[in-house]
């Protein structure tokens, strides 16, 4: 897909951070827009955001932890434009705490959304995509399905998840000759509201110190705008790239993941040590 007019794009999580800028800059480049959230209200301002750039937009409520109402989105997308050429499965959620405080109810909330979410995403869309001769799927991961961090083994699972599912359904495509590709996308920092807007447990503070001040440290490494990240996704797609490496950091973590694991994971062992102190 080297052009996007025309081409009908559905984003999840369109609401805020890279889905708004996603749906901005595609808007920007004559597609068709299918926006959903499940944040009524930041949903509504991203439509009027994007309205008045000459493509028709059409937006939805939705869960995406709720299969049933993905499959439906699907195929009211095509009811209303005709077909769907573009598929972006950005929602999601972020969770801090250590793996023994971890609740089974928001390891569920936060693998229901970021994993679960995705698959629902890729399966409901994938025949409407195959029908339009011209199709592509971009899946969010993280750097954090490239290395493992402290106090986010729920978050680190699905993004681990979404990154061998993703890679798996590029190669079975392939395989299959489809006209349908598939690319994965590891964002780095990105300044979002994700770390403001996550669950956060007390136990982080075992690990990072004080949970509000490990927010603020953490926010500070968010150097890359939605609206770089949404022109560097939107390459990769005209690209036909595997793997989208988002942000200067994301380069770096992915050097980072090519270590033997126990180097980089005492780095950090040692690094969680002294912040506690």
């Amino acid at each position: 897909m080297k052009d996007f007019s025309g081409r009908v794009a559905a984003v999840t999580g369109a609401g805020s951070g890279i889905g708004r800028a996603l749906a901005n800059e595609l808007a920007r480049c004559g597609a068709p827009l299918a926006l959903s959230d499940i944040d009524d209200a930041g949903l509504a301002e991203t439509v009027d955001q994007c309205e008045g750039l000459g493509v028709k937009i059409t937006s939805q409520h939705l869960d995406v932890a709720r299969r049933d109402d993905v499959y439906a989105w699907a195929d009211r997308v095509v009811a209303d434009h005709g077909k769907v050429n573009l598929i972006i499965n950005n929602a999601g959620v972020a969770l801090g705490a250590t793996v023994e405080a971890t609740t089974y109810e928001d390891f569920e909330w936060l693998m229901n959304i970021d994993f679960w979410g995705v698959v629902y995403g890729t399966k409901a869309f994938l025949p409407h995509l195959k029908e339009s001769g011209e199709g592509h799927i971009v899946n969010l991961s993280s750097v954090f399905g490239l290395i493992s961090v402290p106090s986010q083994s729920a978050y680190n699972a699905a993004k681990f998840a979404v990154r061998g599912f993703t890679d798996t359904l590029r190669m079975e495509l392939e395989i299959e000759g489809a006209c349908v590709s598939v690319t994965t996308v590891h964002p780095g920092g990105i300044k979002t509201n994700i770390a403001r807007n996550a669950r956060m447990d007390a136990s982080v503070s075992a690990i990072a110190g004080d949970p509000e001040r490990a927010i603020r440290d953490f926010e500070r490494m968010f150097i890359t705008t939605p609206e770089s990240a949404a022109q560097q996704i939107l390459t990769a797609v005209r690209r036909d790239r595997r793997r989208a490496l988002i942000g200067p950091d994301a380069r770096v973590i992915d050097l980072i993941s090519r270590m033997p694991p126990t180097l980089y994971q005492t780095i950090l062992t040692r690094g969680a040590s002294i912040i506690r102190r």
